[in-house]
This record gives structure tokens, C-alpha cells and sequence, in this order.
């Protein structure tokens, strides 16, 4: 039963998206994005719900945006809406009483009115400044009657505009782990590769002219799965890995020990600056192909000022 379900779930979704017009949607983002007040987002039923989750969105990459219950509109909370902002009505027929009831009050407001909806040449769209069609076929439900798909929809237009509006503002990750203080996302925008990094005095170095056997030890006691290889200058030369060592040893394991460092080191290393934040350390780590780099020099003005290693980064739960 599930996959019969899941089956016909899919299509629905799909058929949304095939039939979505774009040019409208466009219009649509070119609103929102213009719109120099507040978005308020209106909905009754299920539709109120989806209708509060899209403007807790756009509230969260900074966008100025409320819900309001239709029937607590003309109860007071008209007074939240200014001149110049934006009116989102949701709504699967475009038939709700409530909705129509309050756009007289909202066009006294001087908004301009959008409709999000389902169902062409409602009544709805013909009071409305400028209405979105959610194609859908039908609902999941056996008796076509219970809001499912038409509030996937609804929820996957919402979600569409907002993560547009944030590429279109070119918003950081800063910036938006500024509006979530609190969590993951926090400590993803403001903790900072300095903050979890070993310092310099527990780095495994060597220096280019060290031969291998006389480094061993340094990378067996400082267990960080590598030697970052240093000029007197403290300024990095290279990384020379467990890995390194062990295709040294298969290469020329009678030799090998003898050899200097500068000629075992990967010089083509990565590093990163210790005022990055942990999410940049990640990026800089995952490499083509899905392969990462595990350990990362950590450096000011080239100079080596420690080390974060990759479950360092999965240990801060990012």
C-alpha cells in the first residue's frame, strides 16, 4: 500500500512542477524582492499553518514577515499591516470566506494583494492584485478532500521564493547564522577554526633538511596522522602524511629512511587562516570525487599556528 502511495505522491509533486507556469513565478520573486514593508501571509485551516511555517522562513534570512489569522484581522491585527508591503493569501480553492471577507479592509491598507492558489478563475483571483497557480491534480487523500498535496505545494512554493530571495540578496552564511544564534546553524556562521584547532605547541613539525627516520617519532607521539614540515620561519612548506609514509615504505622500504623531508612532503598542500569559521574548514577539506583532506594546516601571514583535523570538525556536530 505504501509504495502504491508513495508512487502517486510522486507524480502529484511532479505534476506540479511540469506545470508550474515560471514566468509567473518570476513575477512573483520580482515582488517579493521589490517589496519595500512587510510580507503578511494569510491562510486559514491547513493553509493558515503552511501560511505561518513560509513567513517564519522569511523572517529567518531577514525578510520582515508575519502571519496573521483572517479572523483576527479585522480584531485588531489589521494594525500590523503598512502602507507598501505585501499580502500573500493562501489558499487551495480560493473560495475561503475569510479570506475574501478581508480584502476591502487590506486594499484601505494601500498593499498590494497576492494569491497563492489551486483552482483557476476563482473568486479569489479576481479580487486579488496578482495570483500564482499551485497546479494540482489531486490530493492524496482516497476521498480527494484532505489538504496533503495542495499543502506540499503550497510549502514548496514558500520554500522556493525564500531560498530565491536569499541567493538574489547574495546572502552569507554569516549573516544567516546571525538571525539563529542558538544551535547548529549558530556554531556553523560564528565558531571559528581558532576556536577547536590544536595549538602550535601540540602540531607534529619538522623541518625540510629532517630525515625521515629522525621524525618518526614526533609523528608517532603527537597522533594527528601527520607532520606539517616548517622553514625556521614557521612558515609552512608542506604536509607529509601516515598515508606518505606508508606508500614511502612500499615504494623503497630499505632507503626510505634516510631521505629528507623536502623530498617526501606533498607540497601541494591546502591550509586555512584560524579566523575562518568551521564551515570554511570543511569546505576547504572536501576535495573532487567525494575524497577529503583529514588534516589542515592552520596559519596567519603563512606562519603555522595550529592544526584542525577533520573529526575535530564532526566533533563540533557540524
Amino acid at each position: 500500500m505504501l509504495q502504491s502511495l508513495l508512487l502517486q505522491q510522486k507524480q502529484s509533486i511532479d505534476f506540479f512542477f511540469e506545470r508550474l507556469d515560471r514566468r509567473q513565478a518570476e513575477k512573483m520573486l520580482a515582488l517579493l524582492e521589490g517589496c519595500t514593508g512587510s510580507l503578511t501571509f494569510l491562510g486559514i485551516g491547513k493553509s493558515g499553518k503552511i501560511a505561518e511555517k513560509i513567513a517564519a522562513t522569511f523572517s529567518s534570512i531577514g525578510v520582515r514577515s508575519f502571519y496573521i489569522d483572517s479572523l483576527e484581522l479585522i480584531h485588531g491585527d489589521l494594525g500590523k499591516i503598512q502602507k507598501g508591503g505585501l499580502c500573500i493569501l493562501l489558499s487551495k480553492s480560493g473560495e475561503t470566506k475569510e479570506l475574501l471577507t478581508v480584502i476591502p479592509y487590506l486594499r484601505q491598507k494601500q498593499v498590494k494583494i497576492l494569491a497563492w492558489i489551486s483552482q483557476e478563475n476563482s473568486s479569489l483571483q479576481k479580487l486579488v492584485d496578482e495570483t500564482l497557480i499551485l497546479p494540482l491534480d489531486r490530493e492524496l487523500c482516497p476521498f480527494n478532500l484532505a489538504p496533503t498535496i495542495s499543502s506540499e505545494v503550497q510549502l514548496l512554493f514558500g520554500d522556493l521564493m525564500a531560498v530565491a530571495l536569499m541567493r538574489k540578496k547574495k546572502m552569507t552564511l554569516e549573516e544567516y547564522a546571525g538571525n539563529h544564534p542558538a544551535g547548529t546553524i549558530g556554531r556553523l556562521g560564528h565558531c571559528s577554526v581558532e576556536e577547536v584547532m590544536l595549538p602550535e605547541k601540540e602540531v607534529p613539525i619538522c623541518y625540510p633538511k629532517d630525515k625521515l627516520k629522525e621524525v618518526l617519532v614526533e609523528l608517532s607521539n603527537k597522533k594527528c596522522g601527520c607532520l606539517i614540515v616548517i622553514d625556521e620561519n614557521k612558515v609552512v612548506q608542506g604536509v607529509f602524511t601516515d598515508g606518505d609514509l606508508r606508500r614511502a615504505l612500499q615504494k623503497e622500504p630499505g632507503m626510505i629512511l634516510e631521505e629528507m623531508m623536502e623530498n617526501l612532503m606533498t607540497k601541494k598542500f591546502v591550509a586555512i587562516e584560524k579566523r575562518k569559521s568551521l564551515h570554511e574548514a570543511a569546505q576547504v577539506m572536501q576535495k573532487q570525487r567525494h575524497q577529503w583532506v583529514s588534516v589542515l594546516p592552520v596559519v596567519q601571514d603563512k606562519k603555522l599556528v595550529g592544526l584542525i583535523r577533520l573529526h575535530d570538525v564532526v566533533g563540533a556536530n557540524l
